[in-house]
């Protein structure tokens, strides 16, 4: 497999090119290993989000979604930091595992999924951008990401469910990307996430950054937790789990914190309270999307599987209320939206909806500890 070695469009529609074809991974692998990512030109984004709607021209549009405002008159005298949640669904559990009775699997296409979800993050910017089941990390989130100014990272599952399926693109993981252009990386932390004293499957990235705007310190994280009715005791020591390492690398909130996950964990869990009434002062962003700013949305996720419909409220962006503020959250689909078959779809890559805040670092932070 030769890599193109013109311009940069050219070269960006090789890199889109070669994930875009069935035999993708070994052909790309040669590429990396002739161009390492970081060596290349940067991409401007607004190339490779045209690339991508070159792509899906036969599909439907990108659905509207607003951000809502929750400012509350705080000055603010640095841009916000814009933080991105998303379980992307891993392409072999996709197409192998998870029985999406009424999606057609035409729209789970890698060729074309692949570039939905690339279109949703490049639409929103985030500054900080949160993933989980990855299993095209080395083949398409870091070579493209890299090259719009990320810096990326990256942890698989020890035994991933994606490694079952035939023809898989090996585990599937959490991933981080920042921009190198707001951050500097002080300290990075992979956290295999334990349970009962014992290692699990399960695991977690943790980074200290500071903000080159305020000279600010703080530490972001994601997580996965386990999946299922029946293992909520296994999810509550998860988060312990979790909670305790956040507390060391924090020395105890005195950094602020933004955790991102999908905790497979609906409000009523015991890990969803443990998180609420931990010494880290955490609140939970997407709740001021409520009325009463105390309910969380009524789903996260909503798909159809051979048992029937499911849909929860799974997924989360945990903040230190007391260092930081949510100045903007971006609004959920509606029902209407997301439409009968629910998610995945032709119209949306994933059974789960992005989450997307916008964050201010709080003026006077040890007023409200």
């Amino acid at each position: 497999a030769a890599c193109s070695m013109g311009n940069s469009t050219s070269r960006l529609y090789s890199v889109l090119a070669k994930t875009l074809s069935s035999g993708a991974v070994s052909q790309h692998q040669d590429c990396l290993e002739q161009l390492d990512s970081a060596q290349l030109d940067p991409l401007d984004p607004k190339d490779l989000l045209e690339k991508c709607q070159i792509v899906l021209q036969k599909r439907p549009p990108r659905f509207q979604r607003n951000f809502v405002n929750l400012k509350k008159n705080t000055a603010s005298n640095h841009r916000p930091i814009r933080v991105m949640q998303w379980n992307i669904l891993a392409q072999a559990l996709g197409e192998g595992k998870d029985n999406f009775v009424q999606c057609p699997m035409e729209a789970l296409k890698w060729e074309e999924r692949k570039c939905l979800i690339l279109e949703e993050i490049l639409a929103y910017k985030p500054d900080i951008l949160c993933l989980q089941e990855v299993d095209h990390y080395f083949d398409t989130f870091e070579p493209l990401l890299s090259r719009l100014g990320y810096q990326c990272t990256f942890f698989p599952k020890p035994w991933s469910p994606c490694l079952d399926v035939e023809r898989n693109n090996g585990p599937d993981g959490c991933a981080m990307f920042f921009l190198k252009e707001r951050f500097e990386l002080i300290n990075s932390a992979n956290i295999r996430l334990t349970a009962m004293k014992l290692k699990t499957n399960q695991v977690a990235i943790a980074q200290t950054l500071k903000c080159h705007e305020t000279g600010r310190l703080f530490c972001i994280a994601v997580t996965h937790l386990k999946a299922r009715t029946g293992w909520e005791r296994f999810r509550s020591a998860q988060g312990c789990d979790l909670l305790q390492n956040l507390k060391n690398i924090t020395q105890g909130a005195k950094i602020p914190l933004i955790v991102c996950g999908d905790f497979n964990a609906e409000p009523t869990e015991e890990v969803y309270r443990e998180f609420s009434n931990s010494s880290l002062n955490l609140n939970s962003a997407y709740k001021l999307l409520s009325p009463d700013g105390q309910s969380e949305p009524p789903y996260t996720t909503w798909k159809i599987r051979p048992s029937g419909e499911c849909r929860h409220t799974l997924d989360y962006i945990w903040y230190s209320q007391h260092a930081l503020n949510v100045n903007s959250a971006l609004g959920l689909l509606t029902e209407e939206q997301i439409g009968p078959n629910r998610l995945p779809s032709f119209n949306y890559p994933s059974d789960h909806l992005s989450l997307v805040c916008d964050f201010s670092f709080n003026q006077d932070p040890d007023r409200l500890l």
